[in-house]
């Protein structure tokens, strides 16, 4: 489960998940292209790691030519981009799915689904075109357990992560024949800025952990491991799948 001379780039990589994961991967040997909306997060993470292993990238993942950009800087500063994990989520509405505010909908899909499409897309594309023998590639996609299971409250969050994990099966299905694998992480309760509202409600909170086995909920770093082996070569004939990190809430 080693990174050395991958290029990876990581959307949603100024807290949380993103941030944990970008830790990882620097760790495990890989340089990194931190992408978010807001350049200063970026520039907090990038300054605690080692400046040559690093480029932090303001991009909203929601504008395909904000994503094109931010592969083409990879690209030129790095050489080559290998792996990319689309994490960059965001989940604006929060009550009964039949009240969803149209706004709501668009925002959400926009950045949890055609986000993601973006950046596989920009990928693949650069990936296909490269002239150095090794054309493959991994896309690592942050879905979450409210895609497989129903999500109360969080109705079109767990909609679009519903539609995550088809659009990871479909990727790995149709890209399989370009070494380009795409899987997916489902994590469950994650203590996050993200998920706050859970997290920093002791009521929503003890009702989630009372149906988990382990009987917590997680912390970022632990859902960065999963990452890591999805972009190794260490899951070299892992593709399509979708990894459930949860502590078995979805067990029950």
């Amino acid at each position: 489960m080693q990174l050395q001379d991958k290029v990876v780039a990581i959307t949603g990589a100024s807290r949380g998940i993103g941030e944990a994961i970008a830790r990882a991967a620097v760790a495990a040997g890989a340089r990194v292209v931190l992408a978010s909306r807001k350049q200063a997060d970026l520039d907090r993470v990038a300054a605690s790691l080692p400046a040559d292993r690093v480029l932090a990238v303001a991009c909203h993942t929601g504008k395909p030519d904000e994503v094109d950009a931010m592969v083409a800087r990879a690209v030129a500063h790095f050489g080559r981009l290998d792996g990319l994990v689309n994490n960059a989520a965001t989940n604006p509405y929060f009550g009964p799915l039949i009240d969803t505010p149209d706004a709501a909908i668009d925002k959400t899909f926009e950045v949890n689904v055609r986000g993601y499409l973006y950046g596989a897309r920009a990928l693949v594309r650069h990936a296909r075109t490269r002239a150095d023998g090794d054309r493959g590639g991994a896309i690592v996609n942050v879905a979450s357990v409210a895609g497989i299971r129903a999500a109360p409250m969080q109705g079109i969050y767990g909609a679009s992560k519903a539609a995550v994990i088809s659009l990871t099966q479909t990727l790995a299905f149709e890209l399989g024949g370009s070494n380009i694998r795409v899987n997916a992480i489902a994590p469950g309760l994650v203590e996050t800025k993200f998920a706050s509202a859970i997290v920093g409600n002791p009521m929503l909170r003890d009702h989630v952990i009372s149906r988990t086995p382990l009987a917590r909920h997680a912390q970022p770093a632990e859902i960065a491991g999963t990452a890591i082996y999805l972009l190794s070569d260490a899951a070299s004939f892992t593709t399509g799948a979708v990894i459930v990190v949860d502590g078995g809430l979805t067990s029950s």
